[in-house]
């Protein structure tokens, strides 16, 4: 079967294992980048590969825009980035082999296949078919392909912006992941453009005690006082707390479903969405999920100390009220250290970028709503807005109505229609040439 360019390209960088473990452990983006940059080097660009550490490479060019229409002095820059580097997958959990990019049901699956190779590939042919015809895009681009953004972008995004701001010179706006993509609302299709993203701030819980032979009463034991402590944080209920886009949202999907907003909670219009949901329902209020255990070393020995690592997410701004409550439900004896933390980002549903991806969709599917949404996790644009950038998540993909899309990040059997991949290459296409 003959594949189309955009499906070919993001099997073909399934393929490469960019397993991110986190904590700078990886299996490293290098192979995918050379592979990405050869590409690039075929449309007479000039890519630059950089490592922020051995094995850690992100890729970056710089195309010129076409300054050919009447305008007022010349048009900021545009940043479209992806990132290279994926989370584990435990294949004996798979249906198929996660790095195999196997084509089955109308499909690509593999790890990847959604977060996100599925736009690094859209991404790629979109410049080749614009630049492969003669054309430029209407401003210049800075197009970015990062690593370790699942570890934060320590060695990616962030090293950039720290050691290399000037590859970003002249850009306002950014655009990337988890945003454009289609929910079905009733029976009727909609596509969520993500306008901004929760906090992140990764802990990791400190308990301490007596060690101790393992058939001894000890009532210091520190694994019981972490046990505690993951339960209570946990299990904790943070309040739904409204802000400019998620109001907005809210009563966009109220009236779409034809329910009233005064009689339903935000959880409950959320809900009623269904799968989309998924993604939803978590911006509404902070989150707070541990992830990982740690402790002891022997089955007859009671360790001294029993650690945890929890990932929440706050709204924008509320990082240290929400660890001021953190520390409160698991209590004083419990150390709580912050081993990542970075901004929450919240940009308003309007502006020419804005408008101009709303009209895109618009002419690959008319009628179609198109609604702001905030993201419950997060991506490079946090890096990126603190060379005052402003970032979008506009990966367009017009999915079928069965598929529970939020499920497929970071999930079992990722995958992602061919077709939505098709539409997807063409939605972006004509941003890159418009806009």
């Amino acid at each position: 079967m003959e594949l189309d360019a955009t499906t070919r390209i993001a099997r073909d960088l399934i393929r490469f294992d960019t397993t991110n473990y986190g904590e700078g452990k990886s299996k490293g983006e290098t192979e995918a980048a050379e592979y990405v940059a050869a590409l690039l080097e075929e449309l007479d660009l000039k890519p630059e590969l950089i490592d922020a550490a051995p094995g850690r490479t992100s890729v970056v060019a710089r195309i010129e825009g076409s300054y050919d229409r009447p305008v007022t002095g010349n048009r900021p820059a545009l940043v479209v980035h992806g990132h290279l580097d994926v989370v584990p997958a435990d294949p004996a959990n798979w249906t198929v082999d996660p790095f195999g990019g196997e084509i089955k049901d109308g499909m690509l699956w593999g790890r990847g296949a959604v977060d996100m190779k599925d736009m690094d590939a859209m991404i790629l042919t979109a410049l080749q078919e614009i630049l492969g015809s003669g054309r430029r895009p209407n401003r210049d681009l800075v197009v970015a392909f990062l690593s370790d953004e699942e570890n934060g972008g320590v060695y990616g995004s962030h090293y950039l912006v720290d050691h290399r701001p000037e590859l970003f010179a002249g850009a306002t706006e950014a655009i990337s992941e988890v945003g454009g993509y289609s929910v079905d609302l009733n029976g009727e299709r909609a596509y969520l453009l993500q306008t901004g993203e929760k906090a992140l701030v990764w802990i990791k819980l400190v308990a301490r005690g007596r060690a101790a032979h393992g058939s001894r009463l000890i009532h210091e034991n520190a694994i019981t006082r972490l046990a505690e402590a993951v339960v209570a944080i946990g299990r904790h209920e943070w309040p739904v707390r409204l802000t400019d886009t998620t109001e907005q949202l809210v009563a966009a999907l109220a009236r779409i479903l034809q329910v009233d907003p005064q009689r339903m909670s935000p959880d409950e219009v959320v809900l009623a969405t269904g799968t989309a949901a998924g993604f939803i329902q978590a911006t509404l209020r902070t989150t707070s999920n541990p992830t990982l255990l740690q402790a002891g070393y022997k089955h007859n020995v009671i360790p001294d100390t029993a650690e945890a690592l929890v990932d929440i997410r706050t709204l924008p701004g509320e990082e240290d009220e929400v660890l001021a409550a953190v520390q409160q439900i698991v209590g004083d004896d419990i150390e709580v250290v912050v081993m990542h933390r970075d901004v929450g980002l919240e940009n308003p549903f309007e502006g020419e970028l804005v408008d101009t991806m709303v009209r895109m969709l618009g002419v690959h599917d008319p009628g179609a709503p198109v609604l702001p949404y905030l993201l419950s996790g997060g991506t490079d644009n946090k890096a990126l807005s603190e060379l005052g950038i402003t970032g979008y998540g506009f990966a367009p993909l017009r999915l079928p109505a069965g598929l529970d899309f939020p499920g497929m990040f970071h999930g079992v059997d990722e995958r992602v229609p061919t077709d939505a991949l098709a539409f997807g290459h063409r939605v972006l296409t004509d941003l890159l040439l418009e806009y």
